[in-house]
């Protein structure tokens, strides 16, 4: 396993040193970020990847667990992933990496600590689960991208920060030009790069197996689109779903999704919206990529799943891929379902946000994924699809008037 300590520099160098005219210049708001991250981020990734080496010596075995049907869930950001990713979690046949596991035990030795202290504080009262409860309501419990938690299911590409070698690097450090393409990554990165990358990935996904003594591994990984052919290289019994949602839905979702997330890390502007072109350009490549990979290897054990077909029907949806997939069966499915639609349902954002303010037309977004549009034979009405599964409908004139609401993705 190997750390891309060029680019954990560059980022220090760019943000102290070479930020100006940047989304990242350097104010205050942003030094109160870089400062303490710079010296508390190169701290946890000491501890982290001394606990990865006692790994191999407690815990040897993790390097020969085996990854059964791994299920990842693909497509765009904001096309359902989330929704999905979360109800499948809890199925008890199924495991997840969770920002606990991401950020705080991400190695075997971390989380058996972590487990003893667990046992030993539930015969003493709880206290400890109590507090940090509280703590995690508090602090991420606030965040608005989504709803997120130290106790719920995360994207799988934040694991790769903590070998530095992710596009949510750009979140934080939204220097694109000192960035490997990682939008592009099964046709721009080289065979030895993307080896190094999913190698540690898989180690991962061991070392987490391992620990808990779950048989399946659930991952929802939009930001894996890209890489599904190196996917399915390193994973060749893997589960696919593929995520694909309307455009005019996805598209305006995302860019506000992208400038709020960047926007925690940086001084934006009100009322503006940035990365406009980089988003148009890799959209399309996570739409048209895996599409033509799964064109082009079709197995009974991959799936294009539309958006709209899950939030109307998601028990199902599943129900129907369990089977095909090779899954055990859940009686309690309907059960999760309910659960899963009504926790969505409560965190539904109220976030309203104009396209017509990002600069584009209802005909301009059908123009640019037109081939999307005949494909899946999208409606090209204005309209916004809740996580509910309620259309919005617009009225069409004028342009300025046209308002998503964000669903949960």
């Amino acid at each position: 396993m190997t750390y891309n300590f060029r680019l954990f520099w560059r980022m220090f160098y760019r943000s102290f040193f070479k930020s100006k005219g940047t989304p990242a210049r350097l104010t205050p708001k942003r030094l109160i970020f870089i400062v303490p991250f710079f010296l508390v981020w190169p701290l946890g990734s000491l501890v982290h990847w001394f606990c990865f080496f006692l790994d191999d010596i407690f815990f040897p075995g993790h390097k020969t667990q085996p990854i059964d049907k791994p299920l990842f869930i693909l497509g765009n950001f904001r096309s359902g992933s989330t929704f999905l990713h979360r109800l499948l979690s809890r199925d008890n046949n199924f495991t997840s990496l969770t920002i606990w596991d991401i950020y705080l035990a991400p190695s075997v030795t971390q989380k058996k600590l972590t487990q003893l202290i667990s046992k030993l504080d539930n015969q003493f009262g709880g206290y400890l689960h109590r507090l940090l409860y509280a703590f995690d309501k508090t602090t991420l419990g606030k965040v608005r991208i989504h709803p997120i938690s130290f106790f719920k299911p995360e994207e799988d590409e934040n694991i790769h920060l903590q070998n530095w070698e992710s596009f949510f690097v750009s979140f934080p450090f939204p220097f694109m030009d000192e960035m490997p393409n990682y939008q592009h990554f099964d046709e721009a990165l080289s065979p030895a790069h993307k080896r190094r990358i999913m190698g540690f990935y898989k180690s991962m996904l061991q070392r987490h197996l391992y620990a808990t003594g779950k048989k399946y591994f659930v991952a929802k990984n939009p930001a894996f689109s890209p890489k599904i052919e190196t996917l399915s290289d390193f994973f060749p019994n893997a589960r696919i779903v593929y995520l694909v949602r309307n455009p005019l839905d996805m598209l305006p979702s995302l860019v506000s999704w992208i400038n709020y997330a960047r926007g925690q890390f940086t001084q934006k502007q009100p009322n503006s919206y940035h990365y406009i072109d980089e988003i148009l350009d890799f959209t399309q490549h996570w739409y048209r990529h895996p599409l033509q990979f799964l064109d082009s290897h079709p197995s009974p054990f991959h799936l294009i799943l539309g958006y709209d077909k899950l939030i109307q029907d998601p028990e199902g949806v599943i129900r129907k891929f369990y089977k095909q997939f090779g899954y055990p069966d859940q009686p309690a499915l309907e059960k999760i379902v309910t659960e899963a639609v009504a926790e969505t349902l409560a965190d539904k954002s109220g976030h309203l946000y104009s396209y017509e303010e990002m600069g584009f037309t209802r005909q301009k977004i059908i123009d640019i994924y037109a081939d999307i549009f005949k494909r899946f034979n999208f409606d090209t009405t204005v309209h916004s699809t809740s996580s509910d599964g309620t259309r919005e409908i617009m009225s069409p004139e004028p342009e300025q008037a046209r308002e998503f609401r964000t669903p949960a993705d």
